[in-house]
């Protein structure tokens, strides 16, 4: 370990293992090293369920009905991939995908008035949909139209909205956009957790809208993937790529110290070894005197028996509870999945609730998710901190990830990703670019593990030294 690297890597979150590979990818020596026994760190899927049991503080074990515990995978935070969104990109150019397997998302479901309504995924669905009245759903096609021939760098386009100037709230009164319309709008499809979008610059919100229609366009169910056995997966999945790179990764690592000279990393100590370093990326955990905390989230991982009411036995789904609709600022949200992914018992299912923390009652705050998963057969509540850094990074070259949000999608992380690529590197982060290098690059890693390998078994059958 009393080497020199470029990047040091602690934490083997989504966001670092993401990063870490990116960097191994780009030339950069990385060393990536953890303190837990497990990849994933608060994005990890946990396995066998007696762990859950243990990690949560319950008693006892779980009951004979949940089936054998190594045929669960449970995910700590609820997330599911928008199908051409940012992380499908980075494991498709880094092809990182020959890791992994995918299911689509079965529905996507907006809670209305106290039911839950299926957002449309086609035309025939969008006009039988009980959603909207017949003047709406006809106000509604002339805005998607619109949203669907929207081109930033064609003016021809904009329809008198200046995309950079007009807000949000005023591009629904151009189309006489009703208040329910708007609500499902913004938050079922654009994806926000907040209304704070409706007085802020259209082009943002028309972009997200446009991604959700695209990731519908791609299977038509739903706009989202789910990778098979959990989100831990994709942790592991982008550790390989940066061991293939030639990353260097090390579990169950207590970190004693971050060494830092002049105000600037130098090192990692760790079993009374220190490891030198250029750079280093980090999750907040590691550096709580750089980072601060800006607010709190509550999940609810919940066990069940049976599909959820009113997804048409959907063995997969995301609810969306819009603001609005339960007196909040935040959206609540909901993300199911089941046996169909690897992730539970046959016959079973895990729903998992979670918001942006309000209230001195955060379990009161989620019940209106809780209320449509009844029965529920185990509930396990944890009600986590978010965090964001203090320190950008520029002098210090201590680069801190962001805490994983309430939100359903992965967006945000990928956004949290390109903004510390860029502070590290200098230059914003070109998906192109890094296609082209792995393509390059991804044969020779390849020839030489092939290489070492031979070398092994001919050792092994000639006997000689290595």
């Amino acid at each position: 370990m009393n080497e020199e690297y470029d990047v040091i890597v602690l934490g083997t979150g989504l966001t670092e293992c993401i990063l870490s590979g990116i960097m191994s990818v780009n030339g950069k020596k990385v060393l990536h090293m953890d303190r837990n026994s497990y990849y994933g760190g608060e994005s990890a899927s946990i396995t066998p369920l007696e762990d859950l049991y243990k990690r949560f503080n319950l008693p006892g074990t779980p009951p004979e009905s949940m089936g054998r515990g190594r045929d669960w995978n449970v995910d700590l935070i609820p997330k599911f991939l928008m199908a051409n969104g940012q992380l499908v990109k980075m494991l498709l150019y880094t092809e990182v995908t020959r890791y992994l397997d995918f299911k689509v998302i079965e529905g996507s479901f907006v809670y209305k008035g106290g039911k839950i309504y299926k957002v449309p995924s086609t035309e025939a669905e969008a006009l039988a949909s009980s959603l909207m009245g017949l003047f709406e759903k006809r106000r509604f096609r002339k805005f998607l139209v619109y949203v669907a021939s929207f081109d930033e760098n064609d003016p021809r386009t904009f329809e008198g909205v200046d995309p950079k100037k007009t807000t949000m709230r005023d591009v629904y009164k151009k189309f006489d956009l009703g208040q329910d319309v708007i609500d499902f709008t913004g938050h079922a499809l654009a994806l926000y957790r907040t209304d704070d979008y409706l007085d802020q610059p259209c082009q943002e919100t028309i972009n997200r809208i446009k991604l959700y229609s695209e990731s519908l366009a791609r299977y038509g169910k739903s706009p989202y993937l789910y990778p098979l056995y959990g989100l831990g997966e994709l942790p592991q999945g982008f550790a390989r790529l940066s061991a293939i790179y030639g990353g260097t990764y090390m579990l169950n690592k207590p970190i004693e110290e971050i060494v830092i000279e002049n105000g600037k990393v130098v090192g990692v100590k760790s079993e009374g070894e220190v490891a030198r370093c250029k750079q280093l990326i980090c999750d907040p955990s590691y550096v709580s005197d750089r980072v601060t905390k800006v607010g709190q989230v509550i999940r609810v991982i919940c066990i069940l028996s049976h599909p959820i009411k009113n997804t048409n036995d959907a063995n997969s789904c995301q609810i969306i509870i819009p603001q609005n609709q339960v007196n909040r600022k935040s959206d609540i949200y909901v993300c199911m999945i089941s046996s169909a992914h690897n992730v539970a018992a046959q016959g079973k299912y895990i729903a998992i609730a979670s918001t942006t923390v309000e209230t001195a009652d955060p379990e009161k705050e989620i019940k209106p998710a809780l209320d449509l998963l009844e029965p529920i057969e185990q509930k396990f509540v944890s009600i986590s901190d978010l965090f964001a850094p203090t320190d950008p990074g520029t002098e210090s070259q201590i680069f801190i990830s962001r805490t994983y949000d309430a939100t359903t999608h992965f967006e945000t992380t990928c956004d949290d990703i390109k903004d510390i690529y860029k502070r590290m590197m200098g230059s914003e982060f070109d998906f192109e670019r890094l296609k082209s290098t792995a393509l390059v690059m991804f044969p020779f890693w390849i020839s030489c593990v092939n290489y070492f390998i031979l070398v092994g078994l001919l050792s092994r059958i000639w006997q000689i030294p290595d």
